[in-house]
C-alpha cells in the first residue's frame, strides 16, 4: 500500500510548497523509491485554463489533455513522472462531478452535503490509481485557515485516520519571520498556523520552516514544544541561489530522513544526490553567459513563463552556460520607430513565446523579421510560430493584410480555426462541448519531421511528440507559396493536415513550433529545441 505525505503551508502563501513537494520526491526517488506527486486547489475554477496568467501564472498541460497548475511542472521536472489530469483537483471540478452525479440520481435522493459527499470525492480522488507507487504526496493548495480549503483539510484528515499513522504523514510549511527592529525570529506565526490546524484535527508531524537566516537550536525547541513535534522534524527551509538547490538543502536537514523515520523504514544511507550536484553547480559555476531577448506580453509577470524560464536555465545547464533573460514587452516595439534596435541589438537569441490575443502582436512581427533578417538564432513558440508565419506572408510573399482569424475577420487567414479552412473536417479533440476552451487543441499529439531539416537533427528522430495548448494553427494551403519564399514547413501533423513545425534552411537557428517543447524539458533531460537554441545563441556569442 503507498504511503501518502499531505503538505499543507500556513501564515502567508507563495512559501514554496510545490518545491518542497518536488524536492520531498526527488529526494524520496534517490533512495530508490517510487512517487507520485498530486495537487489540490481550493479554487472554484473547474481548471486554470480560463485563469488570467496575471492572477494565476502559466497554464501547464499534461500529455492527456488537462489543464493543470504550474506546481505540477515543478513535480515533474524534479522527478521525471508525467502528471496527468488525476493529479490535478481543484474545488470547482470535485463540485462539478459530485453535482452531475446528483443530477444523475446516484446518491437515491439523498441531502448532499459537503461531508460526506465532496470529502469522499476528494478522498477518492487522492487514493485513485496509486497501487503502483511507494509514496503519494499530496500537496493541499492556500493557506491554512482560509475558508475554501476547508472541505479539503476535513477530508485528508479523515483520510489520514482511515489510512493510520503508519500510512500517512502531515508536513507543515510555515514561515519563520525575522524582525530586523527586534533583532530576532519570531516563532509566533508558527505557532498559530500550527495551533489552526490542531483546531480542524490536524496534528503535523513534521514543520518546514521557512526562513532567511540560520534558525537558533533554542527558536527551534520552541517550535517544537509549542508545536507538538520532534525537535528533530523541526526542519529550515532556507532561501537558495537555485530551485535545483533546495533538494539537497532539505536532505542536510534531515527531511527525507524524518520521513522515513515516521514509517519506520531504513534511514541508512544517503540518497545519491550526484545529478542534483552536478546541475547546481553548472547553474551557480557556469563557464559564460548568453543573453536571450524574450519578447511577451507578460513580462511583468514572471509565473506567466515558468515553464519556459526552467527551459532556457535546462539548455544553458546543458551547454555550462548561464542564461540571462532579457524581458521585452512586445508593446514596445509598436510605440516608437527603430525601438527594435535599439532593444534587441546584441542579443544572442530570440524567442517569442505563446499567448492568446491582438495585444502586442505587431511588436511580436518586429521581432520575428529583427531575427531574421539579422540571422540571429530564433524560437517561436505557438503564438509565436504563428506570428513567424505571418511576418514571412507579409514581408517575403508581400500579402500586406495576411493575419489571423482569432483578431477578428480577415481577407487572408494564415492563421486561423482548423475548422475555418479545412471543410468537413472531424479530427479529433479534447474538449467537448460550447465551453471556453472547447475548440482548444490540448495535450499530446505526433508529428513527423522533414529528412535533412533542422528539427531532425536536433532531435535526432523522424517522428515526435509534444503537448499543444491552442485553438489557432497555420493554415496549410498557404504551404507552397510560403516554401517558396524559403520558409519551410519541417514538421507535419501525421496527416498532413496540421503545420507543427516551420524553418528557415538558409538561417543559422531559426524554428517556430506550435506546440509547447518547455513543457517537457527537465534540468537532467534538456528539451533538444532549447538545447539547440541556446547551443546556437552561444555560438552567435562567439560571433560578436
Amino acid at each position: 500500500m503507498a504511503r501518502f505525505v499531505f503538505i499543507t503551508g500556513g501564515v502567508v502563501s507563495s512559501l514554496g510548497k510545490g518545491i518542497a513537494a518536488a524536492s520531498l520526491g526527488a529526494l524520496l526517488q534517490a533512495r530508490g523509491y517510487r512517487v507520485r506527486l498530486r495537487k489540490l486547489d481550493p479554487y472554484l475554477n473547474v481548471d486554470p485554463g480560463t485563469m488570467s496568467p496575471y492572477q494565476h501564472g502559466e497554464v501547464f498541460v499534461t500529455d492527456d489533455g488537462a489543464e493543470a497548475d504550474l506546481d505540477l511542472g515543478h513535480y515533474e521536472r524534479f522527478t521525471g513522472v508525467h502528471a496527468n489530469k488525476a493529479d490535478n483537483w481543484t474545488t470547482g471540478r470535485l463540485y462539478s462531478e459530485v453535482i452531475a452525479k446528483e443530477r444523475r440520481g446516484d446518491y437515491l435522493g439523498a441531502t448532499v452535503q459537503v461531508i460526506p459527499h465532496i470529502t469522499d470525492a476528494i478522498k477518492d480522488a487522492v487514493v485513485a490509481d496509486t497501487e503502483d507507487y511507494d509514496f503519494v504526496l499530496v500537496e493541499i493548495g492556500g493557506t491554512v485557515g482560509d475558508i475554501e480549503s476547508l472541505p479539503f483539510l476535513e477530508a485528508v484528515r479523515q483520510l489520514a485516520n482511515e489510512l493510520g499513522q503508519t500510512n500517512s504523514l502531515f508536513i507543515h510549511l510555515t514561515l519563520v519571520p525575522y524582525i530586523p527592529s527586534a533583532g530576532e525570529l519570531k516563532t509566533k506565526p508558527t505557532q498559530h498556523s500550527v495551533k489552526e490546524l490542531l483546531g480542524m484535527g490536524i496534528q503535523p508531524q513534521i514543520l518546514l520552516c521557512r526562513c532567511d537566516r540560520v534558525i537558533p537550536e533554542n527558536e527551534r525547541r520552541k517550535i517544537a514544544l509549542f508545536c507538538n513535534v520532534r525537535p528533530e522534524s523541526v526542519i529550515p527551509a532556507y532561501d537558495a541561489k537555485s530551485i535545483y538547490a533546495v533538494p539537497a538543502s532539505y536532505h542536510r536537514e534531515g527531511l527525507d530522513r524524518e520521513v522515513l523515520r515516521h514509517f519506520n523504514l531504513s534511514v541508512y544511507g544517503d540518497p545519491d544526490m550526484t545529478g542534483w550536484d552536478r546541475v547546481v553547480e553548472r547553474i551557480t559555476a557556469p563557464e559564460g553567459e548568453v543573453t536571450i531577448a524574450v519578447v511577451g506580453k507578460y513580462t511583468g509577470l514572471l509565473d506567466a513563463y515558468k515553464s519556459l524560464n526552467e527551459a532556457l536555465a535546462h539548455g544553458g545547464i546543458a551547454h555550462n552556460m548561464r542564461v540571462k533573460l532579457d524581458w521585452v514587452d512586445s508593446e514596445l516595439f509598436e510605440k516608437e520607430e527603430g525601438e527594435v534596435v535599439r532593444r534587441l541589438d546584441g542579443v544572442h537569441g530570440i524567442l517569442v513565446p505563446g499567448g492568446f490575443g491582438e495585444r502586442g502582436t505587431a511588436g511580436k512581427i518586429e521581432a520575428v523579421k529583427f531575427a531574421r533578417e539579422r540571422k540571429i538564432p530564433f524560437l517561436g513558440i505557438c503564438f509565436g510560430m504563428q506570428m513567424a508565419v505571418i511576418e514571412a506572408a507579409r514581408n517575403l510573399l508581400d500579402i500586406q493584410n495576411a493575419s489571423s482569424t482569432e483578431f477578428g475577420p480577415c481577407d487572408e487567414p494564415v492563421v486561423g480555426l482548423l475548422t475555418e479552412w479545412v471543410r468537413g473536417n472531424e479530427r479529433e479533440t479534447r474538449s467537448e462541448g460550447g465551453d471556453l476552451g472547447g475548440t482548444m487543441r490540448l495535450g499530446a499529439y505526433p508529428a513527423l519531421l522533414a529528412e535533412d531539416s533542422l528539427v531532425r537533427k536536433v532531435y535526432g528522430k523522424s517522428r515526435i511528440e509534444e503537448r499543444h495548448r491552442h485553438r489557432y494553427e497555420v493554415n496549410v494551403g498557404y504551404r507552397d507559396r510560403l516554401e517558396k519564399s524559403g520558409l519551410r514547413f519541417s514538421g507535419m501533423s501525421p496527416d498532413g493536415i496540421l503545420p507543427e513545425i516551420i524553418e528557415y534552411p538558409d538561417h543559422p537557428w531559426f524554428v517556430g513550433v506550435q506546440f509547447h517543447p518547455e513543457l517537457k524539458s527537465k534540468p537532467f533531460a534538456p528539451h533538444p529545441l532549447f538545447e539547440g537554441f541556446v547551443g546556437a545563441a552561444v555560438r552567435q556569442a562567439r560571433l560578436v
